[in-house]
């Protein structure tokens, strides 16, 4: 298992954000973490990446015990995580914004060339030499994306990767993830159903910072408390 998450919990100011989550990730998985506004999935990534510290419970990621560790200590370990909010560095190229990424494992030709890939894999290798501040917002997201797997990362971690992409753009990014898929593992939060279900071999649906329910695409669209929760009652909703 590379990812374990054991009665993962966080309080703020008395609110429970998320309560006692238990999350296993077997390597080479494409999860998808979903369910309502509110409902705990970007505290709960950003306790597993080191963003955000737990009220309680424990993260182990490659059977160590990283629950102390900072963030920048878990991305040397192979992690890596893209922001629900933008991240990039505005005033710095698209190409150079991904080379700050790659310099934490690479140097040299071998950066650069792995830059090229990157950019080229999400479609930016034309914007290369563009300031990232000028990237319209989907664009950033990619760039963000180039950014992660640069890392050549055992888990990425994606917030909401194809908000403000076009249709085209998410087939796209789709298929890149599928091509990722063959080396790396990917935990995925996403409101875009189509893409969830299109993507994702397990999804852990939380609602009020519990886990509501597990499983396959195809159990989740049939759970009836997963509809009432997230998927607005119907089994048509799963497929918005």
């Amino acid at each position: 298992m590379l990812l374990q998450a054991r009665g993962l919990a966080k309080r703020f100011e008395g609110l429970h954000a998320v309560q006692g989550v238990d999350l296993d990730l077997p390597e080479g998985e494409i999860r998808a973490l979903i369910g309502p506004n509110g409902a705990g999935k970007t505290t709960l990534v950003g306790m597993i990446a080191g963003r955000i510290a737990p009220s309680d419970g424990r993260v182990i990621f490659d059977a160590r015990d990283v629950t102390r560790l900072p963030a920048h200590r878990r991305i040397a370990q192979g992690m890596a995580y893209t922001f629900q909010i933008t991240s990039v560095f505005a005033r710095l190229s698209v190409a150079e914004n991904v080379g700050l990424a790659a310099r934490r494992h690479r140097r040299g030709a071998e950066a650069r060339d792995a830059v090229t890939d990157a950019l080229d894999r999400v479609g930016l290798a034309a914007q290369a030499g563009a300031e990232a501040g000028d990237l319209a917002y989907g664009h950033q997201r990619l760039l963000e994306l180039a950014m992660g797997i640069v890392q050549r990362p055992r888990l990425l971690i994606l917030d909401e990767p194809t908000q403000g992409l076009s249709e085209g753009e998410i087939a796209g990014f789709e298929a890149l993830i599928r091509d990722l898929a063959r080396t790396t593992t990917i935990l995925l939060i996403e409101h875009n159903m189509r893409v969830v279900m299109a993507l994702a071999q397990r999804i852990t649906v939380l609602d009020a910072g519990r886990v509501l329910a597990e499983g396959t695409p195809d159990e989740i669209h049939a759970n009836s408390d997963v509809q009432a929760a997230y998927l607005g009652g119907s089994r048509d909703a799963a497929d918005r």
